[in-house]
C-alpha cells in the first residue's frame, strides 16, 4: 500500500488532530466558564491566551499523547514531544504568568497616572498566562482529547 502523501492526508493524522482538537476544547471551555461566570456569551475566549483551561496545556499534551499512543513511548519522537509540552506548559506557568502580573501593575500605574493627566488611555494584556491548575487542567484534557481522537481514527 502506498503512503498518502498529500496535504490533505494531515488532516487525518491523529498527531495532527488530536492538539487541534485540543486547543479547540480548551478554548471553548473557556466560553462556557466565562459565560457561567458573566452569564454572557463572550467570543473572544476562542482566541484568549490564559484562563481555565490552558489551550496551550491542551494541545501539547495531546500532541504528545497521540505520539506516545502512535508511535510509542519509548521513541525518540515522544520524547520530543513530551519535552516540547513540558517547556510550553513551564512556559505558560511562570514566565507568561509572571508578564500577565507585570502588565496588571502596569495598568494600575497608569489608572493612577490618568486620574491626574490626559495620556492615552490603552491598556496592556493582563491574562497572558496560566495558574498551575489551569495547566494541569489544560494537560488533562489533552490527554483525553488525543486518546478520544487516537480511537475515532
Amino acid at each position: 500500500m502506498l503512503a498518502d502523501n498529500s496535504f490533505l492526508s494531515l488532516f487525518r493524522q491523529p498527531w495532527f488532530l488530536a492538539p487541534l482538537c485540543g486547543w479547540l476544547v480548551a478554548q471553548c471551555a473557556k466560553m462556557l466558564v466565562g459565560f457561567l461566570r458573566t452569564g454572557r456569551a463572550d467570543f473572544s475566549y476562542l482566541a484568549s491566551t490564559g484562563g481555565m483551561p490552558s489551550a496551550h496545556s491542551a494541545a501539547v499534551s495531546a500532541l504528545a499523547t497521540a505520539v506516545g499512543v502512535c508511535v510509542g513511548f519509548r521513541s525518540p519522537l515522544f520524547s520530543m514531544a513530551a519535552l516540547f509540552a513540558i517547556v510550553v506548559m513551564f512556559d505558560a506557568a511562570t514566565v507568561r504568568r509572571a508578564a500577565g502580573a507585570q502588565a496588571r501593575l502596569l495598568n494600575d500605574i497608569l489608572d493612577e497616572i490618568f486620574r491626574e493627566h490626559h495620556f492615552s488611555q490603552r491598556k496592556l494584556v493582563e491574562l497572558l498566562g496560566h495558574t498551575r491548575l489551569e495547566v494541569l487542567a489544560g494537560m488533562i484534557v489533552g490527554i483525553l482529547v488525543a486518546l478520544l481522537v487516537v480511537a475515532l481514527v
